[in-house]
């Protein structure tokens, strides 16, 4: 056995000793997040491995997502699953509460629908014993070491999809002390597909076989349109309907701090355009309640979207604090600002589903792994995506879009362009590698795929 694997195998039974030692606190831990509304009140007992349901008969393929976004990714591949391999089980367990309150509604009945086990010996060597994956698909940046060399003791073939991993984590497994377990961890893997060439790059720097790592395309592209019923199409329409005469523009997925930045520029936009229209859409639904409070207190006539308020002739400021309607809402404007990309230590966020609806896309400089996605769509056609710099460069530039239609235009055509060539074959792509790595491996009996 080459050295560095049994260093890796020194520090992965360290980890499982201190994760062992320390399950009393992490329960603990777990309560408190229940007390503060961060995990469900009835389900809980699923983050130590303890099931809900019963397992069918069958063999089962185990897809796991941490958040939302994540979520969302995994959905199309897992559509797939389910109509080419109809004799096999899906599981499919999220970590967060926003995950699990927009998908629980909106996953094909057939899917088993679970909160993912905490990774400590216990709560892995639980949900394993229960649910018998034959194989297990995580998403992105989900490397858990507890979970994958208990997988790979008992024979369950792995898969990561998206894979990512950001430039701070890089560093820390790439130090000579950490090295030699995220090795051992990757070596477990049949299939990592990483999102971008950057990033298959910094898996082979961290020692990940380079015959299992396959170059399928990024997920985030192939976002499904879901989450939104019928009341809530309803309520769309008439919210556009509202807006029909105004000149409109959202920030999406804003993070907190950068909301100042945003009210400072529809201050200036006012001041020009008095006609306008701002949406803001807070990463959390409870951030955007209290800057609705804030503006209120400060005299402004603010709509928050879930009390379902028609727009009075004042109203300037529209404040989104519901989950899972964003690409309804990015239909209703031709700009959009993308958050989480104004302040330091920011990372981005997914700029897809505003190019697919066909909106002139600006975000910040601080975008962290969806810099690839911006650099290929900006290949395709550099007026895409808008990078700005602040908010004087953002100021700037949304009043060159409201000034100019032609401008405007141009760019909404190039990102709605620019989208439709970056989507296409991806769930095809990530279908087939599965299948070739992962899924011929099951018997035919059990998958008869079509």
């Amino acid at each position: 056995m080459a050295y560095s694997t049994k260093k890796g195998l020194l520090l992965y039974n360290a980890y499982r000793t201190i994760t062992y030692t320390l399950s009393p606190l992490i329960r603990l831990h777990l309560r408190w997040r229940i007390f503060q509304g961060l995990d469900h009140r009835s389900r809980w007992p699923e983050r130590l491995g303890r099931p809900s349901v019963p397992r069918r008969p069958g063999p089962l393929v185990w897809f796991h997502a941490v958040s939302l976004g994540e979520g969302m990714s995994a959905v199309p591949v897992i559509r797939e699953c389910v109509r080419k391999m109809p004799n096999v089980n899906v599981l499919m367990t999220i970590t967060t509460m926003s995950a699990f309150e927009v998908l629980r509604n909106w996953l094909p009945s057939e899917i088993i629908f679970q909160f993912s086990p905490l990774d400590t010996p216990g709560s892995i060597d639980s949900f394993l014993h229960y649910w018998k994956p034959k194989a297990i698909v995580l998403m992105e940046s989900e490397l858990w070491p507890n979970l994958i060399m208990h997988a790979s003791k008992n024979g369950i073939t792995l898969a990561l999809l998206n894979a990512r991993m950001s430039e701070k984590s890089f560093e820390i497994w790439s130090r000579p002390v950490l090295l030699p377990l995220i090795s051992l961890m990757l070596s477990k893997f049949s299939l990592i597909a990483p999102l971008s060439t950057e990033q298959g790059i910094r898996f082979q720097l961290l020692q990940a076989p380079p015959g299992i790592i396959s170059f399928s395309g990024d997920l985030k592209y192939v976002i499904e349109d879901f989450g939104v019923n019928g009341r809530g199409r309803k309520s769309i329409d008439d919210l556009r309907s509202q807006l029909t005469h105004k000149q409109v523009w959202m920030a999406s997925s804003i993070h907190r701090g950068e909301q100042e930045i945003i009210l400072g520029v529809h201050t200036t936009l006012m001041q020009l355009l008095p006609n306008i229209v701002t949406i803001i859409a807070p990463r959390h639904p409870q951030h955007g309640r209290e800057i609705a409070k804030k503006l209120e207190k400060e005299g402004h006539n603010v709509i928050l979207r879930s009390q379902h308020k028609k727009l009075k002739p004042d109203t300037n400021i529209y404040v989104v604090d519901t989950l899972g309607e964003l690409r309804h809402l990015y239909m209703l404007t031709p700009i959009a600002v993308i958050g989480g990309s104004f302040l330091p230590r920011s990372t981005g966020h997914n700029i897809s589903e505003a190019a697919s609806a066909g909106c002139a896309v600006l975000t910040g400089s601080h975008i962290g792994h969806f810099s690839h996605m911006v650099l290929e769509m900006q290949r395709l056609s550099p007026l895409s995506i808008l990078q700005v710099s602040g908010k004087i460069e953002l100021e700037k530039t949304l009043i060159q879009l409201f000034t100019n239609a032609t401008l405007l235009e141009a760019h909404r055509i190039a990102a709605k362009e620019a989208f439709s060539r970056l989507s296409s074959d991806i769930v095809t792509n990530v279908w087939n590698s599965l299948n070739s790595r992962i899924f011929s491996k099951f018997s035919a009996e059990e998958t008869k795929t079509i």
